[in-house]
């Protein structure tokens, strides 16, 4: 995967009349050039592709990265440094570099250390990463399915008493258990009042009956990530909470069955908020309902009122509306889905009817 991405990067660089293009987003190295660990950044240049680093990582790169010439940055004094080294051997003028990931002291360091044009850049690989290969989608496919077995196993530990954090952690636990990598990312579990908390820490609240729970969570697999909601009840559900989640259920329908290729991201948000248009509800939602998946949990493209993008198929997406009542609570349900050629495929399984935990 990664040679044909070079190849493309390859064929960017000439078309864009560029030299060389510096990556320094961890994700974005990933996926280049296969290396799994830290501290990496990439120079490919139209005669060269070098992986820079430290002391710490050179024989995991020099094993990892095949390809590319291993460059340690510390012993010519800085990233720059090793920039200017290459730039100067190759006789470089134009470099692109991530514009929204490179500080200031380091475009600084670059510049100080090589005569060149430093030109930004943004989603060139970002864009190449959300259109996910055979070998991606089976990572992603199985990642989700940790995710959702793991479902299975901590509502078994819901009661009251237990607290947010405890719970957390068993979770985090169950996906390493099943599979995951051992690198999981921060997972929302909250409850009661505090689930209309978007993107609510988990706390040392204790559950208390009749609380929401809700889980937004997902796991790591081989460096993919899965990512899911879901909202259960501590107890017996009430007639408002009932009434909430059949919507919140209602509009996940209602977008997924729209998540088809040649559909527009806002179409899709609209049809979701159709559903609670008219009800007392609609001021709650939120208009960021799903974003692209992969590497990273937040990656292009998004589903929103203003998004333009069309689905495209081999894209991998999450469905996620929600109701946030302040001070009463909130329910989201999220699915990863495939974009396939004629639908998407819902990639987790986990179980989304109402839960009461009695």
């Amino acid at each position: 995967m990664s040679v044909i991405v070079r190849q493309r990067l390859a064929e960017w660089l000439e078309k864009n009349d560029l030299d060389a293009i510096f990556i320094s987003k961890l994700m974005n190295v990933r996926y280049v050039s296969d290396y799994t660990s830290d501290d990496a950044y990439l120079l490919l240049t139209k005669r060269g592709q070098y992986f820079i680093t430290d002391p710490r990582y050179t024989e995991q790169a020099s094993k990892e990265c095949l390809s590319f010439t291993i460059l340690e940055w510390r012993s010519m004094g800085s990233v720059g440094d090793a920039i200017g080294k290459i730039a100067k051997e190759e006789g470089l003028k134009r470099i692109a570099f991530e514009e929204d990931h490179l500080t200031y002291a380091f475009y600084a360091s670059i510049k100080h250390a090589c005569d060149v044009e430093l030109i930004p850049q943004r989603g060139v690989v970002e864009e190449m990463r959300s259109h996910k290969t055979p070998q991606e989608i089976d990572y992603l496919r199985a990642s989700c399915q940790i995710a959702s077995d793991a479902f299975e196993k901590i509502i078994k530990d819901i009661r009251v008493g237990v607290t947010e954090k405890e719970l957390a952690a068993r979770l985090s636990y169950y996906m390493v258990a099943l599979g995951s990598d051992t690198k999981p990312y921060g997972n929302i579990l909250i409850s009661g009042a505090r689930t209309s908390l978007l993107h609510g820490i988990p706390s040392a609240k204790a559950l208390e009956f009749g609380d929401f729970v809700l889980m937004d969570y997902g796991c790591q697999y081989k460096g993919y990530l899965s990512d899911m909601t879901r909202t259960v009840v501590v107890g017996r559900a009430n007639a408002k909470q009932r009434e909430v989640y059949r919507l919140e259920q209602e509009m996940l329908a209602a977008m997924e069955a729209e998540m088809k290729p040649g559909t527009s991201a806002s179409h899709v948000y609209q049809v979701g908020a159709d559903i609670i248009k008219g009800t007392e509800y609609y001021q709650y939602h939120y208009t960021g309902v799903g974003h692209g998946i992969g590497m990273f949990v937040h990656e292009v493209p998004f589903l929103g009122p203003n998004h333009n993008y069309i689905l495209e198929k081999d894209t991998v997406m999450t469905a996620e509306p929600g109701i946030y009542i302040p001070g009463w609570g909130g329910v989201r349900i999220e699915d990863t889905l495939l974009i396939t050629e004629d639908g998407a495929e819902i990639l987790t399984p986990a179980r989304k009817e109402l839960i009461e935990l009695v």
